[in-house]
């Protein structure tokens, strides 16, 4: 059984989305080591999905990470929509996720809250310009890694890979960030508010 406990403290933005950006790593992390243990013919495989199979699902998260950091850093960033090719190997592919996701947190954690709520003008193949706040692209950003990570674990199960790891937010807060977070004699004298059963075990 794990606790969290009631605060009320509020997050601030800046806080709330570095947090994000690291749980982003973790989650890549986690499923990248995860992945390194699996042959690479089956990474490799076919499957039916947004993209045909493991390798070009994680480019495409990579890449787009990399494109919308390009464009949060109002710098020209290369066409989002590059076709996948055999020349990297899949260790290489594997390794330059975590690089980019590591990139990524660096960035976000160097803004301030001014810049996060400063327009970012984008000129994008499917959208035309637009201009949005900063912290919107950043959200959006990350949970479009999110959304791909999950594909990932379901094209793993049609190609036979059944025993990917837990990687849900609440799973991270829970087991992760709690444990990463100073304990103070305040946070330790608070009442614990919310019980979680132990049902992120499969």
């Amino acid at each position: 059984m794990f606790y969290t406990t009631s605060t009320n403290n509020q997050t601030d933005l800046v806080t709330h989305l570095q947090d994000l950006a690291t749980y982003n790593l973790w989650a890549i992390q986690r499923l990248v080591n995860w992945l390194k243990t699996k042959p690479s013919d089956v990474l490799d495989a076919d499957a039916s999905s947004s993209f045909p199979g493991i390798r070009a699902t994680l480019t495409h998260i990579r890449d787009v990470e990399r494109e919308w950091q390009g464009h949060l850093q109002q710098r020209v960033p290369a066409a989002f929509m590059r076709p996948v090719t055999d020349e990297e190997s899949m260790e290489m592919v594997l390794d330059s996720l975590v690089e980019q996701a590591t990139s990524f947190l660096q960035y976000v954690e160097g803004l301030t809250a001014d810049e996060l709520q400063e327009d970012c003008y984008c000129n994008l193949v499917f959208a035309g310009e637009i201009c949005r706040p900063r912290f919107e692209i950043i959200q959006h950003c990350l949970n479009h890694s999110t959304y791909h990570r999950g594909q990932v674990v379901t094209i793993g199960h049609q190609v036979g890979l059944k025993d990917a790891p837990m990687t849900d937010y609440l799973f991270y807060a829970l087991r992760v960030k709690e444990f990463r977070r100073p304990r103070t004699k305040t946070n330790q004298s608070t009442p614990k508010s919310f019980l979680a059963v132990n049902f992120f075990s499969k």
